[in-house]
């Protein structure tokens, strides 16, 4: 390996012991791969020789070097100046609203140089009782720096190495940190960053606290959705996986509501619910289709089309929820992406059933709208692209609404000429205008493409004798016969 050395300044210790001269310091280990590590070199001279050892983090030493005189006095030079810093130590109160001080944890301590316009020492925080040290070199002049969460910055001015009891006041405040250029533009204007009166103090105070109970009780609050969500997911899945699809669309539900804007759960539970709601709409559809009483299969066929319109409501508010989460929210993005596609998948599903059965409410087409054109923009496989866009057109031509069915059926054909679905489709809508409007013009034009299909379908596809029907019926009824097609070869 390539071992790369970083000296930290004001961190050496110098011990002389009778001929042997022994200094450690902390320095930082460069590998190959650029990675830092903590460590330690000690450096011994004795009998004009000098023995380099560098130590990891753990004790461990990783390199041993030993060199003549010439390079144990230029060496020693450079320690000499190392081992020449002294330690700052002081401590961090902060003033609260009662008059008491209270210690600061984890407290920045940032020092600049005060008797030249630039340079600074390595920072340090506040231990638990708020207190500090410093490694500085001596002779020189320097401010600290104080910053820290919910505390106002503070300055300690004139400070020199080998300083003890160095107590630094704080007051309530927004947390935020002084730049280099704000903390040296205070020392030369003698600023007192204490509050100017009682008042002010409490005000400050007030705001400190009101800030914690906040963060407090959001955290008390999502503690307690977790435990809502946890516990209504498993419910939900038990249930879902018993065929109780009712109480596993109320379990998610209830997780959905613990917390309806979190992009680590909600789309999670929108999705569950959304596959719940089309698997209970596929059951009520086929009770409903085998009841005598035709009362109650109208209501059932009704629910039916009620909950596929909840299962695409539902894939809908996940699709927003990912969309409108920000990056600081997003734990963990590929299982928001997994979300993401999973939703797709599912209301591309429930378009599919919902065609299937016949049962389209307009909400349906109103989330096909806007999740199809989503879907087949970021979906690769160019069948599963052809067949949402099957899907919208289907979903028209199944409500009635023959117009616009006839222009997605027309776009797919642009593109896809000899698709038989969509051939299927287009006859048919194309015809069922024609007898609305008795437009003879559109009624050809079906009649083509049905013939078309009738020609290319293999034997059993799911229209070809609805189409072969529908043909003899425009001879007789309409005298509209349509253009033969020639049949493909196979080899």
């Amino acid at each position: 390996m390539h071992l790369g050395l970083v000296y930290q300044p004001g961190n050496s210790i110098a011990f002389p012991i009778a001929s042997l001269v022994r200094v450690f310091c902390r320095i930082e280990l460069k590998f190959n791969n650029s990675t830092y590590v903590p460590g330690y070199i000690c450096i011994e001279t004795e009998a004009k020789a000098l023995s380099i050892r560098i130590f990891g983090g753990n004790g461990e030493m990783v390199r041993k070097f030993i060199f003549g005189a010439g390079f144990l006095a230029a060496t020693l030079m450079l320690f000499n100046s190392m081992a020449m810093a002294q330690a700052v130590r002081g401590t961090v109160m902060l003033v609260q609203a009662d008059g008491k001080k209270a210690p600061v944890a984890d407290a920045v301590v940032e020092s600049y140089r005060t008797d030249i316009d630039s340079g600074m020492a390595p920072p340090t925080k506040t231990n638990k009782k708020g207190e500090f040290v410093l490694a500085l070199p001596a002779g020189r002049k320097y401010t600290l720096t104080i910053s820290g969460p919910g505390i106002a910055p503070a300055i300690a001015r004139n400070i020199i190495a080998g300083m003890d009891n160095v107590d630094v006041t704080v007051y309530p405040g927004d947390g935020r940190k002084f730049t280099e250029a704000e903390a040296r533009s205070s020392v030369k204007q003698g600023e007192d960053l204490k509050p100017k009166n009682e008042e002010e103090l409490k005000k400050a105070q007030a705001e400190y606290e009101a800030k914690v109970k906040e963060v407090s009780e959001k955290n008390e609050k999502a503690k307690k959705a977790n435990e809502i969500i946890n516990l209504a997911l498993k419910e939900g899945n038990d249930a879902y996986n018993a065929k109780n699809y009712q109480l596993a669309i109320t379990k998610y539900s209830e997780g959905i509501a613990a917390d309806p804007d979190y992009v680590g759960s909600a789309p999670i539970m929108l999705n569950n619910r959304g596959t719940a709601l089309s698997a209970l709409a596929v059951d009520e559809y086929n009770k409903s289709v085998k009841n005598p009483d035709v009362n109650e299969k109208v209501a059932g066929l009704g629910r039916v089309k009620k909950d596929f319109a909840d299962s695409a409501a539902s894939y809908k508010q996940s699709l927003t929820v990912i969309k409108n989460a920000s990056a600081a929210d997003i734990a963990d993005p590929k299982a928001v992406e997994t979300n993401k596609i999973g939703a797709y998948h599912g209301a591309m599903e429930t378009f599919r059933l919902a065609v299937k059965t016949e049962q389209v409410d307009p909400a349906v087409i109103e989330a096909a709208k806007v999740i199809i054109p989503e879907y087949v923009s970021i979906e690769t496989d160019a069948a599963k692209k052809s067949q949402a866009s099957l899907s919208l057109a289907d979903m028209y031509r199944v409500t009635g609404d023959s117009a616009s069915a006839i222009a997605e059926y027309k776009k797919i054909l642009a593109t896809k000429p000899d698709d038989l679905d969509a051939m299927a489709g287009a006859g048919l809508s194309l015809i069922n205008v024609g007898y609305e409007k008795d437009d003879k013009a559109q009624l050809q034009e079906g009649a083509d493409l049905l013939q078309k299909y009738a020609t290319l379908a293999p034997e059993g596809h799911k229209f070809k004798q609805d189409a072969a029907a529908l043909i003899e019926t425009l001879k007789t009824e309409k005298n509209i016969a349509p253009q033969k097609t020639p049949k493909k070869k196979t080899n």
